[in-house]
């Protein structure tokens, strides 16, 4: 699970305020966007429903909130802000891990009555596959802000090659795109 959080904050280094909150989506998916939900799901899931609330004030949670505004951090929530609270939400994810045992069972309250209860396994799981997909997220939105891309600095996973080769290669793939839809 670490691996995936500092994946996704190392999404914003080097990035202007804008660009860490830029929609870059038609849902508006933005970087400190993703940072700012993921660590709501964390407190949530590794927290609240186990009966181990954060005391993290959310008001974007709060009754009468903007829909997705989990999703967005408005001018007054800095960068700073956003990053802190995804720490703080680490820590206290980690000391309800290691606090319980994984077969205890929560109550989601976010979830209908007849399926609420889960194991703090089932929770984890969750939590992981959630912050993966998000990083995932990030790593195509940076893309299309600087190019950057991979797990970390040093580590793109991508096959070698220059600007050149990376345009040679894209554009090779939108001719394929184009003539299977073509039936050629």
């Amino acid at each position: 699970m670490q691996s995936a959080r500092d994946a996704l904050l190392w999404k914003l280094d080097g990035l202007s305020e804008y660009d860490v909150r830029r929609p870059l989506t038609p849902t508006g998916t933005s970087l400190l966007g993703l940072v700012k939900h993921v660590a709501t799901v964390e407190l949530g899931y590794l927290g609240d429903v186990f009966g181990r609330p954060s005391g993290e004030p959310l008001p974007w949670l709060a009754d009468g909130a903007e829909p997705n505004a989990d999703m967005w951090a408005s001018a007054q929530e800095s960068r700073a802000f956003v990053v802190d609270l995804y720490r703080r939400a680490w820590a206290h994810s980690d000391a309800t891990i290691d606090a319980l045992a994984l077969d205890t069972v929560g109550t989601v309250p976010w979830w209908p009555d007849d399926r609420n209860e889960v194991t703090l396994h089932h929770a984890v799981v969750r939590v992981i596959a959630d912050t993966q997909r998000h990083a995932g997220h990030a790593d195509i939105v940076r893309e299309l802000i600087d190019g950057a891309v991979g797990v970390n600095q040093g580590n793109d996973g991508l096959a070698a090659g220059d600007p050149e080769w990376w345009e040679s290669h894209r554009n090779r793939l939108e001719r394929a795109a184009r003539d299977a839809a073509q039936g050629v």
